[in-house]
């Protein structure tokens, strides 16, 4: 398994799935360029998978990654925690080098990514 979900991110991603109307819906993780250090998560849900990606599941969740991210995100855990001001999915990379004070920017090894301004 390319990445892991805790089981409250399990439990909030199923709850999320159900306002889903499409008969098929995965949960799609990846990267992609921009960010102060370089790379930004993806984090949603998809209804195709395409050649390019890999398809896992865990717990009844049907997770779609494109391969060329997977060397990026390996091992990566995601999890939901709630607190007074609301809620929201936090992700652990152990591939990041460099994160940025925000979280949702960090920099792989041999990947430079789109740095912008933040």
């Amino acid at each position: 398994m390319a990445i892991n979900l805790t089981e409250q991110a399990n439990l909030q991603v199923k709850e999320m799935m159900k306002d889903e109307t499409a008969e098929e819906v995965y949960l799609r993780f990846g990267v992609k360029g921009g960010g102060c250090s370089g790379l930004s998560y993806k984090l949603g849900f998809d209804y195709d998978v395409k050649e390019t990606d890999r398809l896992f599941e865990e717990d009844g969740i049907k997770i779609v990654i494109a391969e060329m991210d997977i060397p990026i995100i390996e091992g990566t855990t995601i999890d939901f925690k709630q607190n007074m001001m609301g809620g929201g999915f936090t992700i652990d990379n152990p591939n990041a080098i460099v994160s940025c004070g925000c979280g949702s920017s960090f920099k792989a090894p041999g990947v430079e990514g789109t740095p912008e301004n933040c």
